[in-house]
């Protein structure tokens, strides 16, 4: 148990690991579901192709959507994609990383379940024993029965207990043909699965490594900084909260201070303590003290968040001072540019 804590709480400190993790789970999870699924086909002409593609659609599509719900990031993409403008515009190709990193995580749980389904087999032979030429496995027998018949016998291959053509043809020479079917079929998807994940994980960045990189920086950007804002805003909540529960306690009675004020010694020492506390709380406040000023604050980081570019505000002389249009404090110039070194190295081979 404690190893167990130990690695969510590691899974935990680290986004993408976390969120590996959870595919992860997720995937363990869909094929542990299939294992433990009893499929059940109607074996009914009317009803064996629904049942048979559903089980095969349906179950990926859920995944595929809990992947999005469990992933952190589908808040923040959707945040970034409708906040407005304000001073920092929207890089498409940034939202664009965003939402193919998440679908691809969220695709892996589905992508098991599909595999597994199609080597298993059950999902294919429900639905597509109706369509089966019996040509290739009896010499005519079958002819001597109606379309209706037919297609109703064909419909009962998939349940063994209820199927009653033995003597018409052999219903296991069918089910394996399906089976060996949907395997092929399996190692197909398995196959394009992995060409697929190759092309992307490895192929791409080769192709436009300096676009990747600077995509993959600023999303990373967005996510920290958000994380960043969350944990500002519980800061300030918490001092703005224990410095207006003081100040009431304060005014309630007014014999808390005067009682403070007449201790000596340690009790003075303590109480310097705690006035240096009080002093960090306020610090934690960065000037924001009334509930219509942090809204406010609120308000502009959401429709005008600052643009990405930092003041310099120290100068040379290490006064402060404002910064020029070039990014510089004012009265300061470009600095010239480093002379290029050259080295020559020699091989010995």
């Amino acid at each position: 148990m404690d190893k167990f804590r130990m690695m969510f709480q590691f899974l935990q400190s680290n986004q993408e690991s976390f969120m590996n993790g959870i595919c992860g789970i997720m995937a363990l999870a869909s094929a542990q579901l299939y294992s433990s699924f009893e499929f059940n086909c109607p074996c009914l002409p009317e009803y064996n192709f629904a049942y048979g593609i559903g089980m095969l659609i349906i179950p990926p599509v859920w995944f595929f959507l809990l992947g999005f719900v469990l992933n952190n990031n589908v808040s923040m993409l959707a945040e970034e994609w409708k906040r407005p403008t304000g001073k920092r515009r929207k890089d498409p190709t940034v939202l664009r990383y965003m939402f193919c990193s998440i679908a691809q995580r969220s695709f892996i749980a589905p992508a098991v379940w599909i595999a597994v389904t199609l080597m298993d087999g059950k999902s294919i032979l429900c639905a597509f024993s109706v369509d089966i030429d019996l040509n290739q496995f009896t010499n005519g027998s079958h002819h001597n029965l109606s379309d209706d018949e037919l297609v109703r016998l064909l419909a009962k291959i998939p349940c063994k207990d209820v199927f009653d053509g033995h003597e018409v043809f052999s219903r296991e020479a069918v089910t394996r043909y399906l089976r060996c079917i949907s395997q092929a079929f399996g190692w197909l998807f398995l196959l394009l699965m992995t060409s697929l994940a190759f092309m992307v994980r490895a192929v791409r960045p080769c192709f436009s490594q300096a676009a990747f990189l600077k995509t993959k920086y600023w999303s990373h950007y967005i996510d920290i900084e958000r994380k960043m804002f969350d944990e500002t805003c519980t800061e300030h909540a918490k001092s703005f909260a224990k410095i207006c529960i003081q100040q009431y306690f304060e005014s309630v009675s007014g014999e808390i201070r005067s009682f403070h004020s007449h201790r000596s010694g340690k009790k003075e020492e303590d109480g310097g303590k705690e006035e240096e506390d009080e002093k960090g709380e306020e610090e934690k406040l960065l000037g924001i003290r009334a509930q219509e000023d942090m809204n406010k604050v609120l308000w502009n980081w959401h429709t005008c968040k600052p643009s990405l570019s930092l003041r310099n505000e120290t100068l040379p002389h290490g006064g402060a001072g404002e910064t020029a249009p070039n990014g510089l404090p004012n009265g300061c110039h470009s600095p010239v540019p480093p002379k290029r070194e050259w080295a020559a190295y020699y091989s010995k081979v």
